[in-house]
């Protein structure tokens, strides 16, 4: 299986860059309801994934920053606590499945490295669940 088959392409996916502010950041995620999204740099390379953890705990751990001020804060500025591995379009399946067991989505990048869309583990889940029913004996009317 090709891992073209499960992308979200870029232009569906909500990004973010590290010039983004922190309470542009936190609406965005809040408007469409992710706990994390992918950062780009300028040129559409993958930077990194922020979390709604990593704001938190910025938040919470960073003197004077606060929701009514986070509008003079940049994402540059905050921690990320997990680094999130893109994998290659030409890249394997197990690839792909070995980073989808830790993290939601997987972001993948084009030859030159750039940031051309994501697999939601969601997807890989469901694709492999058709797979067991589909070949399970009770599935084929066989006991």
């Amino acid at each position: 299986m090709n891992i073209a088959f499960f992308l979200l392409p870029k232009s569906e996916v909500i990004t973010t860059t590290l010039q983004t502010t922190l309470r542009q950041t936190l609406e965005r995620m809040e408007y469409h309801r992710y706990t994390a999204v992918p950062i780009l740099s300028d040129d559409g390379h993958y930077v990194g994934t922020v979390t709604e953890g990593d704001l938190l705990w910025f938040l919470k751990n960073s003197e004077g920053v606060s929701f009514e001020n986070a509008h003079r804060h940049l994402l540059s500025e905050v921690p990320l606590r997990v680094q999130n591995k893109p994998v290659h379009i030409h890249a394997d399946m197990v690839d792909l499945i070995d980073l989808a067991k830790v993290q939601n989505f997987v972001p993948i990048v084009d030859d030159s490295d750039k940031f051309i869309g994501i697999v939601r583990r969601s997807e890989i889940i469901e694709y492999c669940a058709k797979q067991v029913v589909f070949k399970s004996p009770s599935a084929a009317g066989e006991r």
